[in-house]
């Protein structure tokens, strides 16, 4: 750690008009002097300190950043009282995506009056309008998610299970695609898999619709080995490919009128026998005939495949890289990796025990796993405006409301990624593509752009149907312990904001922004306490306004800043 040590102790040159790529050097110098031995620590129990440091770190990791408030809350509670929380299933889903497409664009839908849910509808001409409107419905639900890791567990298998609007486009089933996910995101693996199977959207995107005995399409089959289950290189072959192709012959989608859930052919059935290699211990499954019998072959196809403990150790580490590091060496392999899965395959692959394990274990709370990971665009995204507690306007206000979030929806694609549209069926190459793993979602140009929505939204902000999404600094300022106070405000933004405490000197020059040149501490104090006897006054607001948003500005642009 004495290189990050060292490179902390020099202030950032020029904070937000720093070249592009020169920030990008400086992530980089971060990120190399974060290297370190790899932790030994394993699954036990953390037994640690439970302080600020750590439950920020436990929120950002499973939540979209880490508000006050909930810190507030879980520092009340023991570690394994706040993960049990987090783990949690909801309680109540949420309401369905509504049409705010007519209010906002003037595109009318013949079907789905303005302001209602639309999510019961036939298919028709304004599909594209109802796939953005669930990609901004569901970024509200993030925004507002509750003390659940469920939001980000959602995503997590939108990454794994993948599918896309794009390919199939056809939003309701996406919207129940998504709603699968929610509601299975802490339960039981397997069966998560089997819904996904026969989910008219799964079925559409890889093919499974048009799976025949007479042209078996051998997509589908291969991604839930490759992909959703065993991984790369298991073993399996060819024909394990070509064989479970076959067991999953004869499932279909309807679109008119619409069906969300699956229709059998039995016509279109492969009713072999299906027989299976060494890596299966040469399993044969019995062909059937009819929708029961089918419905058995995908059971027995399901059971052989989690029957391999490679199921097992596949699913974890695609937990840890999301979760925790994309770094899986072989001490990771053997003291997490491997001890997790066991955990997994003991618990039937339920999937909130394995969760829990990892998430009270002294490996993820080992300091050389803090802050080592890059921000995905959506994490960077919402997180930032939950955790300045971004003012919305009302629900009521649909056309408004939803495009706050579709505003955030804009600058993810251009940050590289957008939710309801992986790039391809692997996911987001952040999360797999070796060697740069987690390093891909900043470049030159999404670092810039990044810098510049952080300083708009701390600044003047955006005008969305007549609304002005921004940040307010200075409520979010009068939150923390003693704004009044220069250093105990600084020490209290780094805290919240970043992963780790920062040099004297880079807080003194921190300082520089609330004390405009003045050396005495009292000149901030006495600016603050003005604006507090009288918040109205535009002299008092304007000086502490200007000093707090060159403050935000500058953090929000250092590359301490792009971590989690």
């Amino acid at each position: 750690m004495a290189a990050l040590e060292t490179l902390k102790t020099q202030p950032h040159s020029e904070g937000q008009d720093l070249a592009p790529d020169k920030k990008v050097n400086e992530l980089d110098e971060l990120l190399s002097a974060q290297m370190a031995p790899t932790p030994t620590s394993g699954i036990e129990q953390y037994n640690g300190p439970w302080t600020r440091k750590q439950v920020v770190h436990l929120l950002k990791r499973t939540m979209f950043g880490a508000k006050k408030p909930d810190i507030d809350f879980f520092m009340t509670r023991t570690l394994t009282q706040a993960v049990d929380i987090l783990i949690s299933p909801l309680v109540v889903q949420p309401d369905p995506p509504l049409n705010n497409y007519t209010a906002a664009y003037g595109v009318t839908d013949p079907d789905v009056p303005s302001g209602q849910i639309w999510v019961n509808a036939n298919f028709g001409d304004v599909e594209y309008n109802r796939g953005l409107s669930l990609n901004n419905w569901w970024h509200s639900l993030m925004f507002s998610q509750n003390q659940s890791i469920v939001e980000k567990m959602t995503l997590f298998f939108h990454n794994l299970l993948v599918t896309s609007y794009e390919a199939v486009e056809k939003a309701r089933w996406l919207y129940v695609n998504i709603k699968t996910y929610r509601e299975n995101c802490l339960g039981n693996y397997k069966t998560l898999v089997r819904k996904a199977t026969l989910d008219p959207q799964m079925l559409r995107y890889l093919n499974g619709h048009y799976n025949t005995k007479n042209s078996p399409d051998e997509n589908y089959a291969r991604e839930l080995q490759e992909l959703f289950t065993l991984g790369v290189g298991a073993g399996y072959t060819e024909t394990d490919v070509q064989e479970a192709a076959k067991v999953l012959t004869g499932f279909r989608t309807i679109a008119s009128p619409v069906s969300d859930v699956y229709t059998f052919d039995a016509s279109k059935h492969h009713t072999g026998n299906k027989t299976f290699s060494a890596f299966y211990n040469n399993r044969i499954i019995n062909g059937t005939n009819n929708e029961a019998g089918a419905l058995g072959e995908l059971d027995q196809l399901l059971d052989m495949i989690f029957e391999r403990e490679e199921t097992a150790k596949f699913i974890c580490r695609e937990v840890y890289r999301f979760f925790v590091h994309y770094n899986i060496d072989s001490t990771i392999e053997n003291n997490v990796i491997t001890p997790l899965a066991n955990v997994f395959r003991s618990n039937n692959y339920e999937i909130a025990p394995m969760l829990k394990t990892l998430f009270k274990s002294q490996h993820f709370f080992d300091v050389l796993a803090n802050g080592g990971m890059i921000k995905s665009p959506v994490d960077f995204l919402v997180g930032m405006c939950r955790e300045f507690n971004m003012t919305l306007p009302p629900a009521s206000n649909v056309a408004q409301f939803y495009e706050v979030f579709n505003k955030i929806r804009t600058e993810s694609i251009l940050q590289d990624q957008e939710i309801t549209n992986p790039p391809n069926v692997a996911g987001w190459n952040a999360y797999y593509q070796a060697p740069a793993y987690h390093r891909i979602w900043i470049s030159a140009n999404t670092l810039q752009k990044r810098n510049k929505f952080s300083d708009k939204m701390v600044g003047n902000g955006y005008s969305v149907q007549g609304f002005t999404m921004k940040f307010d600094l200075l409520t979010f300022t009068e939150s923390l312990s003693n704004p009044s106070n220069p250093n105990t405000l600084i020490q209290d933004v780094i805290d919240l904001m970043l992963r780790e405490d920062l040099s004297s000197a880079t807080k003194a020059f921190l300082k520089d922004f609330l004390l405009t040149g003045q050396t005495n501490d009292d000149y901030w104090t006495t600016a603050w306490n003005n604006y507090i006897s009288a918040p109205t006054n535009p002299s008092y607001q304007n000086i502490v306004k200007t000093r707090l948003t060159n403050l935000y500005k500058y953090i929000m642009n250092m590359p301490e800043y792009q971590l989690m």
